[in-house]
């Protein structure tokens, strides 16, 4: 299915860093495509509209995913996504990132008020109001919070310096095991440092690859952080099943939703 089938673009490229919500993307599927789910490091939540959603509107979480999904999205659907801030899952969601990693759950089974939220959609007038509606409730939730679980700052503060050093290393610098430091990541994050530090890897390697042609698989590999171009190569092997190479074409000509 051609890229044209599917209308993508950002509402929210980047909010405010008082904000839960990193960005707020919208996809507008005209027919049937092949969709390519990349795997994020952030919480998403998913709201469709049209006939495909039940009784045409619909929300999901979609928890930390390590791999690429790809699935047939069906034509006729609106899709708006929030990607939330690394840190604040459990404030917004009331449950810890470990206990929806890998899964997708209905909104409605962790919001107790989520009925509110969905007649806020269901009147919205167009999607740049559904947006600001969905990022006000997930603003109201993190406002609302009671304190509790992993402080976020602990975490990604964790996350920050392990883009550049080892569990063990971060761990001491920071004054905890490195069994703790594993607990935290999973519990606020719901991945493993290791995890972590894999995807984040792939994610420059990726985005590099997207968006500076000029670059050679040796200089991505070098700028992303991997021993050389054959690690790079056999890391994108395990998480998307096919070469750095494939899946940026595959991406070019069948925009992932996310």
């Amino acid at each position: 299915m051609r890229a044209h089938h599917i209308h993508q673009g950002h509402l929210a490229q980047e909010t405010s860093t008082a904000s839960s919500v990193a960005a707020l993307s919208l996809h507008m599927i005209d027919r049937d495509a092949r969709g390519t789910l990349v795997p994020r490091l952030e919480t998403q939540i998913v709201v469709r509209f049209g006939s495909m959603a039940r009784d045409g509107l619909d929300a999901h979480v979609l928890g930390a995913r390590q791999q690429v999904h790809r699935k047939l999205v069906r034509g006729g659907q609106r899709i708006l996504v929030a990607r939330l801030r690394l840190g604040v899952h459990e404030a917004v969601l009331g449950a810890p990132a470990s206990a929806i990693a890998g899964h997708t759950v209905a909104l409605e089974d962790l919001w107790d008020d989520s009925a509110q939220l969905f007649d806020r959609l269901a009147g919205a007038r167009s999607m740049a109001e559904a947006a600001a509606a969905l990022e006000g409730a997930i603003s109201e939730r993190l406002g609302t919070a009671q304190g509790g679980g992993v402080h976020p700052r602990f975490a990604l503060e964790a996350a920050r310096r392990l883009e550049s050093a080892s569990v063990d290393v971060v761990a001491a610098d920071l004054g905890v095991s490195a069994r703790h430091l594993r607990r935290v990541f999973r519990e606020a994050l719901g991945i493993s440092p290791k995890a972590f530090a894999r995807l984040t890897r792939f994610h420059r390697a990726l985005r590099d690859a997207r968006h500076d042609s000029r670059m050679g698989w040796a200089g991505i590999a070098a700028a992303a952080g991997y021993y050389d171009q054959a690690h790079l190569i056999a890391e994108f092997r395990a998480i998307a099943g096919v070469t750095p190479r494939a899946l940026v074409d595959e991406l070019r000509t069948g925009p992932g939703i996310d």
